[in-house]
């Protein structure tokens, strides 16, 4: 019996591997748009960049001995009526640094255009420092082309605020079209109602000490002209590099909304803003407070109105203020930052109200550094001339209010 042969093996399978699958059919609806890939992600903006901080300028040099005696009351007294005189014939022929720039003669919030590299000082709260505002011109020196901004102010707290007043109306008249005010809280609370002085602000000795005193007409003369000039001083400048100066802050988050709407700049709560408001030195954000034009703001708040002013044509990155009186004199708020903030003073005394800290202090001035933040200048003035110009206060007597709280 015959036997069949057995079948021929099968052939190998085809490894999986070796195989590329075919790409998967998406189904879509007839007569619909083919199906797409999803777009790719748009490209993260790239950061701003961080705005420098120069290194801090130690002045130790000046003539100290020429400052005291610049320093000294009867002498600028003795050049009150050609002080006065001048800086009203220049206020009356538009001579201040910048009034070309105003859209219109009651723009406050004024944006330049453009800017050369000749020298700009900035010169913080005085409060009547009349020895740290001639430090500040020693500096600054006769260069011609030199301008100065004073960062609002001028008076309150003692010192010698008429002195500094008239020091300031010489600078305006011998400097035509190279000193600019922006106005500080305590220069915009000062008014006079036709009869006295008055002040809608804390401390307001000057108005007081102007009303206990009708037979100085001198001082009374320069008050009324140091009103004309707060009222038309800028309360913001808009430089070209991104630098915002004011003496306060800038309009906080409540008034973007109408900001971005109209773009008015010079909207009366915003100019409060400018002023009035402070930077808080660690919070990211602060509500407003329309209760109080003193009210707080944070980093965050500044990087987003520096935002909205791009989106508004006046790029902002970085601000130069007074009005904190810092123990230093000066402070670097957010540094290493695309958006630092400098706070600098001219005070180089421990003012009435500061509790803490040495008599004497170190005053600062800064000066423009286009793209930077202005640099920090520490004017090293004697201590023992602070002292003969302004007598350190002695301490508080607590005896009899001790005797009497025991009875």
């Amino acid at each position: 019996m015959r036997s069949d042969p057995p079948p021929p093996p099968p052939e190998p399978l085809a490894r999986t591997t070796d195989v590329t699958p075919p790409e998967p059919v998406r189904a879509h609806v007839l007569g619909g748009p083919p199906p797409s890939r999803p777009a790719d992600p748009p490209p993260a903006p790239p950061a701003p960049p961080i705005v420098d901080v120069p290194p801090v300028v130690e002045v130790e040099t000046l003539d100290w001995d020429a400052l005291r005696r610049a320093a000294a009351d009867a002498a600028v007294r003795a050049r009150a009526d050609a002080a006065l005189g001048a800086c009203e014939a220049t206020l009356d022929a538009g001579g201040l640094l910048f009034d070309a720039d105003r859209a219109s003669p009651d723009d406050r919030a004024v944006h330049v255009r453009a800017l050369d590299d000749a020298p700009l000082w900035f010169v913080g709260d005085l409060h009547g420092d009349l020895l740290a505002l001639e430090a500040a011109l020693a500096l600054v020196g006769d260069d011609a082309s030199a301008r100065l901004v004073l960062l609002g102010d001028l008076w309150d707290d003692g010192g010698h605020p008429v002195e500094v007043l008239l020091r300031v109306f010489e600078l305006v008249a011998e400097r035509p079209g190279r000193v600019c005010l922006v106005a500080g809280n305590h220069d915009e609370a000062l008014r006079w109602t036709g009869e006295r002085f008055a002040a809608s602000v804390s401390p307001s000795d000057f108005a007081e000490w102007l009303d206990a005193h009708p037979e100085d007409a001198t001082a009374r003369r320069a008050a009324r002209l140091a009103i004309r000039l707060a009222e038309r001083a800028p309360r913001a400048l808009f430089l070209p590099d991104g630098l915002l100066v004011a003496h306060g802050g800038f309009p906080l988050v409540d008034l973007h909304a109408e900001l971005e709407a109209g773009g008015d700049f010079n909207d009366p709560r915003a100019l409060a803003d400018f002023v009035w408001t402070r930077a808080h030195p660690k919070a990211r954000r602060k509500l407003p407070n329309r209760a109080s034009r003193g009210s707080q703001w944070g980093h965050e708040d500044f990087a987003d109105f520096c935002a909205l002013a791009a989106r508004l044509g006046r790029p902002v990155t970085h601000m130069v203020r007074g009005h904190d009186h810092v123990e230093e004199r000066w402070a670097v708020y957010r540094a290493g930052t695309p958006h630092p903030v400098l706070t600098t003073v001219a005070l180089s005394r421990r003012l009435p109200r500061e509790a803490f800290g040495p008599y004497a202090r170190v005053p600062t001035v800064a000066r423009w550094v286009r793209g930077a933040l202005p640099q920090v200048h520490r004017l090293h003035v004697p201590a023992d001339a602070v002292r003969a110009l302004y007598p350190e206060p002695p301490p508080e007597d607590d005896t009899e209010g001790a005797a009497e709280g025991g009875a």
